[in-house]
């Protein structure tokens, strides 16, 4: 063998050094694959609302576009937004629709972040407040709604929360005056107003909800338009001025006969923070998709959008209005994407270590086989003073025979750079030298002394 093959060829060792390698890389790649960068859960919990309402109808269309991507998005009907918040507090649900107004940031606009689990991924739809009635004219504000029976939205629904204070401004309070608050809302609000049942229905959705379609469309029922509604938006930050235009509902019908000043609020896509950012990223196509489209009362494009949310915006919706979706998820479908994603996370930094590692681990070894070479050096000088300075007996002799045959052995199965291989066969010229100079001291003990004279 040639000394180039012998410096080159993998000796067990080395290769046990490389597998122990390979073993602790392996076993950082699975802990961040299962705690650093854990893949994103197929099945997502989204709390709507009523199964007539707007939410859970926007609700089917993001099932739809979930499923489209392998994500299985599970449907809970609610009775509005209050409950919704509940739940995403609780913890029963990842995702849900909130009514502006109700949130934390309604309430108290200074709060920090940290004081809730809940962020906002944008504000998606307005719900205009619709306050229907058979013939009350409410243009100078709700005073007239005094004594009657009025539907004001499902006990724990958002409705329920804003019409009480809407209602409250101008004095409106349950029995009070014979005044009613009947706590329905939805499909079967509407039918009670229709039937007469109740005098006025103060209901707070998208115009795509059934039950404001229906009462749009009756043409009998009237729509009231508030004078002050730049004002109440003023005092309510989370309310704002809003015009349906004549002939917006049916041209040919000329519905509505006038425009009609309205206040409306937001709706909120809110998630809570532990929510997997894939998955944000993912709801934000998806409102994308269904919320970008125009209606009576927003311009295309309008949603889904970073301002006046009730909850503080989430990091990943920040980054998604800024510079929309992730690289990848442009490019490739949403799995491959995030497995690709999750690749470079983990090598990046396995990489990190890794290159300097590459730099430093072959000098490191080098070092340590030159020492090991050095410490030969100083065993075979040792043993040449030793053989200099005194005559060895026969045993003595075998242990230093056995000493050098040891020392070439360890020599021979060490791979040495090829730097340092002028060395080797330097030491290995060394042994033979000692080697030569003990037999040579065996052969003169050996040796007759020369007769005298």
């Amino acid at each position: 063998m040639t000394l180039r093959e012998h410096i080159h060829l993998p000796t067990g060792r080395r290769l046990a050094w490389w597998a122990l390698l390979i073993a602790v890389l392996a076993a950082l790649l699975w802990l961040a694959v299962r705690y650093i960068s854990p893949a994103p859960p197929r099945t997502l919990v989204m709390s709507t609302g009523a199964t007539d309402g707007a939410y859970h109808r926007f609700g089917q269309r993001y099932q739809e576009i979930l499923r489209a991507n392998g994500i299985r998005l599970e449907l809970r009907p609610s009775s509005g937004g209050m409950e919704n918040i509940a739940r995403l507090n609780d913890g029963s649900v990842s995702v849900g629709f909130v009514q502006g107004g109700t949130g934390l940031l309604a309430a108290d606009p200074e709060a920090l972040p940290e004081s809730t689990a809940l962020r906002s991924l944008a504000t998606v739809a307005f719900e205009p407040v619709w306050i229907f009635t058979h013939t009350l004219d409410l243009s100078k504000g709700l005073g007239p709604l005094a004594g009657k029976r009025i539907a004001v939205g499902l006990p724990g629904s958002g409705n329920l929360h804003v019409a009480r204070q809407l209602l409250a401004i101008y004095g409106v309070q349950a029995d009070t005056g014979g005044t009613v608050f009947v706590t329905e809302g939805g499909m079967a609000a509407a039918q009670m107003l229709q039937e007469r049942q109740i005098d006025a229905l103060i209901m707070i959705a998208a115009p795509q909800a059934q039950a404001v379609q229906r009462l749009l469309n009756e043409g009998r029922m009237r729509l009231a338009s508030l004078d002050q509604v730049e004002g109440l938006a003023q005092r309510y930050p989370y309310f704002r001025p809003i015009t349906l235009k004549r002939g917006a509902v049916d041209p040919a019908r000329d519905l509505p006969a006038a425009d009609v000043h309205l206040l409306a609020t937001t709706a909120n896509l809110v998630v809570r923070e532990d929510l997997h950012p894939a998955l944000d990223y993912m709801l934000l196509e998806a409102a994308k998709q269904v919320h970008s489209q125009p209606s009576l009362i927003n311009r295309p494009g309008d949603f889904p959008s970073p301002r006046d949310t009730d909850y503080p915006l989430s990091d990943q919706a920040d980054r998604y209005f800024k510079h929309g979706q992730p690289f990848l998820q442009n490019y490739l479908p949403f799995w491959v994407a995030i497995y690709v994603q999750r690749m470079l996370l983990w090598l990046l930094p396995l990489a990190a270590i890794l290159v300097p590692l590459m730099r430093v681990l072959p000098g490191l070894v080098n070092w340590r086989r030159q020492s090991r070479l050095y410490r030969r050096y100083g065993e075979l000088k040792y043993l040449e003073l030793d053989l200099a300075s005194r005559q060895l007996d026969e045993q003595e002799r075998r242990r230093a025979h056995e000493q050098l045959d040891r020392i070439e052995d360890e020599i021979v199965r060490t791979k040495f750079a090829i730097e340092i291989s002028d060395r080797v066969y330097t030491l290995r010229q060394h042994i033979d030298y000692v080697r030569a100079q003990l037999d040579r001291q065996a052969m003169q003990k050996r040796a007759p002394a020369a007769p005298g004279p």
